[in-house]
């Protein structure tokens, strides 16, 4: 299915984006809004929150963990109805382009064992596994993925 033109990507939208994060199923206990100020300020960040029709219904937000030249991908979602639209490509696209400009030579992320529809949009995206953190029960164990930003 082609991507919609009237998807918009606009930055800086942290309300919006915390919306749909309290409507993306998967999040069993969504961040606070000051959990994610306090992981935003003072670092260059980006917010990316995806619009149809002026509607909020995805998002992806990440920022500078720690400065080695990476960037960190901490949340996204699309809300469900919106999920064959290729939202989260296009949001991923922009933020790996954002990224790319901002000087970052890669991008990390975490996911869950139990998100494998995540997992997969990863490694389809030429994301490579690094790292997996163990936990109990196994399916919250954490994935950690890595792309590099400098190959095409």
């Amino acid at each position: 299915m082609d991507t919609p033109s009237n998807i918009q990507i606009i930055e800086d939208r942290l309300e919006d984006a915390l919306k749909v994060s309290m409507e993306i199923p998967e999040f069993e206990n969504p961040y606070s809004k000051s959990e994610y100020e306090k992981r935003l300020i003072g670092v260059k960040n980006s917010i990316l929150t995806a619009y149809i029709n002026n509607k909020p219904i995805g998002f992806k937000i990440g920022y500078e963990r720690i400065k080695d030249g990476s960037f960190y991908s901490w949340m996204g979602g699309v809300l469900p109805q919106y999920r064959k639209l290729k939202v989260a490509s296009k949001l991923a696209d922009y933020q790996e382009t954002w990224a790319k400009e901002n000087g970052y030579k890669s991008i990390h992320m975490k996911t869950r064992l139990k998100h494998q529809v995540m997992l997969s949009f990863s490694l389809k995206r030429n994301f490579i596994i690094t790292d997996r953190i163990p936990k109990i029960p196994s399916e919250e164990s954490r994935i950690v993925l890595e792309k590099s930003l400098t190959e095409d």
